[in-house]
């Protein structure tokens, strides 16, 4: 959400802000309401005082033994007049809150303009691509020729878009999230949650979800929604609070299933575990001081690149240009993995700083020592990593020639010392 005394201020640059989402501009719709909501209420108060001073009048007459019928009939079309000023004042609320939430947060002034991924910027690159003496395989042809994962198993218990792990694999799995959390937490500073994975509406209305990405998330009967990621419920760990100043920044992270219709995908990643309805990841958030939000960002892209490079994996970031950012970032940097078997680069995490936009929804405060006020607190977010990627990076990316995978070193104490991934007897 947004600000109204700055956009009341500085309507060009709101506009400027929305024409970068390639989106078009719409303060003088956001500022008419706005004017009418607060005549509304201008208009309420002088009614409402009017009927006080006139019950008063009431009162005054009666005890004079006068007579009230004057004042009686004016506090009754007051009454009237106050019923339908709420009424319009709601009307008006509902309808500028309405715009409101369903506009995404503005771009940060040193994000890339452009419509899509074509204007994204590669900002960095690290490693180097392995070199096979044989053309290599995608991961579902690996997985599958080694009896560890199973697509139509999966297809006949829960449709597409899902996969049933065996044997290393399902350990594989469990071993990355364990050293993503122990790295994260024992050495990077995150405090480790763990979160529902069933929220309220207001939980993901406070991260953005909703109302405008409704069909991208699941929900159950009884008006819970699956969490599409851990950073729904652990940057809501701080609604409707206030944060003493010195105590920032606060880091979380957490290992859960993740959750997501994947509506508006369909026909793309159809084999493999790119893109499933159900995946596992570890989620990064931090909660931040808003003059410190932007170095914070730079540490939290930090630990996620870390987690690569402990495991060997060549990878680029780019910074996503203003029509290619999530609906909350502000700034966003997307990690991509090199995929030998797909011949490019896929996102394996993405880093976004969110400025206030996700604290005014969630009403996030922080208060520095001795101040009387408040302010916003910024919230950021990040994947540290998504963990059905990261194995089929690491499926690709160490594959040998006879169809057998080496573990990486890094990983091979939660594994129980296993260094190589044979197929299932």
């Amino acid at each position: 959400m947004f600000d109204m005394g700055w956009i009341r201020e500085s309507p060009e640059a709101f506009n400027a802000g929305l024409r970068k989402r390639g989106l078009e501009p719409c303060a003088a719709v956001i500022l008419d309401l706005d004017e009418r909501h607060r005549a509304c209420q201008t208009d309420l108060q002088a009614h409402q005082a009017r009927r006080n001073d006139a019950s008063k009048a009431i009162g005054a007459a009666r005890a004079r033994g006068d007579d009230a019928n004057g004042p009686i009939a004016e506090v009754g079309a007051l009454k009237e007049r106050i019923r339908a000023a709420e009424e319009q004042g709601r009307e008006l609320a509902a309808a500028l809150d309405q715009l409101l939430s369903g506009l995404p947060n503005l771009p940060a002034e040193d994000v890339p303009v452009g419509l899509d991924e074509a204007a994204n910027v590669e900002v960095a690159r690290w490693g180097e691509p392995p070199r096979f003496e044989f053309a290599p395989k995608e991961h579902y042809d690996l997985g599958e020729a080694l009896g560890l994962m199973d697509f139509e198993t999966a297809a006949k218990l829960s449709g597409s878009r899902f996969v049933v792990l065996k044997g290393a694999l399902a350990r594989l799995e469990r071993g990355l999230a364990a050293f993503m959390l122990d790295l994260h937490t024992t050495e990077l500073g995150y405090t480790e949650i763990a979160p529902p994975l069933l929220v309220r509406d207001h939980t993901a209305y406070g991260t953005g979800n909703l109302p405008k990405f409704a069909n991208d998330l699941f929900h159950t009967t009884d008006d819970y929604w699956l969490i599409p990621t851990a950073e729904m419920p652990l940057s809501n760990l701080v609604r409707d609070s206030i944060v003493e100043a010195e105590h920032l920044p606060l880091r979380f992270t957490a290992h859960t299933p993740c959750f997501r219709s994947e509506a508006g995908a369909a026909g793309k990643d159809t084999r493999g575990m790119i893109r499933q309805h159900q995946f596992s990841k570890v989620e990064l958030v931090s909660i931040a001081h808003p003059d410190a939000s932007d170095d914070e960002l730079e540490r939290m892209r930090g630990a996620a690149e870390e987690v690569l490079q402990r495991l060997g994996l060549h990878y680029r970031v780019v910074v996503l240009s203003s029509g290619d950012m999530g609906f909350a970032a502000r700034k966003t940097y997307d990690i991509e993995v090199w995929l030998p078997g797909q011949d490019a680069f896929r996102e394996i995490s993405s880093c976004s700083n969110c400025g206030d936009f996700q604290a005014r929804r969630m009403n996030a405060r922080f208060r520095k020592a001795g101040a009387k006020g408040t302010r916003f607190v910024h919230s950021l977010n990040g994947s540290g990593l998504a963990v059905g990627r990261t194995m089929v990076a690491i499926l690709e990316n160490y594959q040998r020639e006879d169809g057998t995978v080496v573990v990486p070193e890094a990983l091979r104490p939660y594994v129980g010392g296993l260094d190589v991934l044979t197929r299932a007897a």
